[in-house]
């Protein structure tokens, strides 16, 4: 199931190009196309809206198409930043401790009482938060060209090319300074919102603990903004998610790319809400398994770490890879639902407009 997103740029494959691979490359592209077939023929434009099941199988499409490619990008840039992120070997524990004991005495200043779900809550945060800091430089450097490499593979499979790697390296020097600044602005947003939540937590908190409610009912006001918190979080995590897609296949960064963003998915909030869901439970269920099984737990001398950590290891990767190639897929559907023109020539939505500026020679 793919959409048709203008007359050219489809995943598609026709038939010259099949003659040309092998016979267990040409039936399984062969499949490729008859699926992709479903949504009209390549001569019409199409407007077509993917659900969130629609777009994990046509994730899968995508992956089983250039399954080298993309686990190559996963082995070389993903793989490395699951592992430090998984072992925490970079976050400093009693850094944790410290801030964990904060957000506790705040915790207990603002009338919250500290039940075990508070102080692991608390302790979780100051994980994150540590770990996040301490993972920037990799962020912004390894994790951030894998998101491109995702994106411009999606891209050329839309395109019917194959990845190249000169190619792409080409590109990534070429939108690389927005590419930075729309990660920053992203960051921004992230860092924001959690500061906003955590003012209007203690502030909430406060004021019912004023008022002289006990302290076990003021977590319940308490529970109800992180509810409507976590609503707000998702929806600009996806904001944020989409738009470093955008600043890789647009000429547009920072504000522009969040704005863009925001603009491109309205409608489609609920499928963006899904994909969050479904990335955001893949990956706390495998670093809960990582703590559990390899952090804590070992058999004997300990050599269940020595396959149940990479295998986990993979495992997160994996969920990291389908969750950048959804945020692309989901991109290309929403182009496409909001009836936008895209390039009709055989050139991948990003290679247009690098040629289009005429600032890179890309033969």
């Amino acid at each position: 199931m793919t959409m048709e997103i203008s007359s050219g740029a489809s995943p598609r494959i026709n038939s010259d190009s099949l003659n040309k691979r092998g016979s267990s490359e040409e039936s399984h592209l062969r499949e490729f196309e008859l699926e992709s077939a479903d949504y009209g023929n390549g001569s019409n434009y199409q407007s077509y809206s993917m659900n969130a099941l629609e777009i994990l199988r046509e994730t899968v499409r995508i992956l089983r198409y250039n399954s080298s490619g993309f686990m190559v990008i996963a082995a070389l840039l993903i793989c490395p930043v699951s592992v430090v992120l998984l072992s925490n070997v970079l976050v400093s524990h009693s850094i944790v401790r410290r801030l964990t004991i904060r957000l506790l005495l705040v915790a207990r200043y603002s009338g919250l009482p500290l039940k075990p779900f508070i102080k692991q809550s608390c302790q979780r945060f100051s994980e994150m938060a540590i770990s996040s800091a301490a993972c920037f430089p990799l962020f912004i450097t390894v994790s951030l060209v894998s998101k491109a490499a995702v994106v411009y593979l999606v891209d050329c499979s839309y395109s019917r090319k194959k990845f190249d790697t000169s190619k792409f390296f080409m590109i990534i020097v070429k939108i690389w300074r927005r590419l930075v600044s729309t990660y920053i602005w992203v960051c921004m947003v992230i860092v924001g919102c959690l500061t906003l939540f955590l003012v209007i937590l203690v502030a909430v908190c406060n004021i019912f603990s004023i008022i002289g409610f006990p302290s076990d009912v003021v977590l319940y006001p308490a529970m109800i903004v992180g509810g409507v918190f976590s609503v707000i979080f998702a929806n600009a995590i996806m904001i944020c998610n989409i738009a470093i897609v955008i600043s890789v296949l647009e000429d547009v960064s920072g504000p522009q790319a969040l704005l863009r963003s925001s603009v491109l998915i309205r409608g489609q909030t609920q499928v963006g809400l899904l994909i969050f869901l479904g990335s955001t439970i893949g990956m706390a269920f495998v670093e809960g398994l990582f703590e559990h099984r390899v952090k804590t737990l070992s058999y004997g001398d300990g050599s269940s770490r020595i396959w149940e950590g990479p295998l986990l290891v993979i495992m997160y990767s994996f969920v990291v890879l389908i969750d950048s190639m959804m945020s692309a897929v989901f991109y290309f559907s929403c182009r496409s639902s909001s009836m936008e023109s895209m390039d009709g020539e055989c050139h991948s939505v990003l290679e247009s407009t690098i040629i289009s500026s005429g600032s890179l020679d890309i033969p």
